[in-house]
């Protein structure tokens, strides 16, 4: 019977230890930046990058203003962006353009 105790609180504690173990995984948004609105294939991906989505989108508009094309221009912000070497390109998580959210 007392092992049949220990037993059932020993697995309930390595049963518990499992649970709200989840990391929250690291946001890393970048900021891609299209001088040209109609030509979504030329962009420029800022070296910086930014823990939040306010973050990102605050800095895309400081840019395209800065570079004189926030009328010609638009930005997208990308979530946790690497480069593909077999595709040539950058592939993230989600990509959300100035209106969405």
């Amino acid at each position: 019977m007392i092992k049949s105790i220990l037993l059932a609180i020993c697995v309930s504690l390595v049963l518990s230890g499992c649970l709200g173990t989840e990391e929250k995984k690291i946001e890393k948004w970048h900021s891609f930046i299209y001088p040209d609105k109609t030509n979504t294939k030329r962009n420029l991906k800022s070296p910086m990058t930014f823990d939040s989505l306010k973050q990102c989108k605050e800095e895309s508009i400081k840019q395209l203003e800065t570079m004189g094309i926030s009328k010609t221009g638009t930005f997208k912000c990308g979530l946790n962006c690497s480069f593909h070497d077999g595709m040539k390109l950058e592939i993230c998580e989600k990509m959300l353009a100035p209106s969405e959210k």
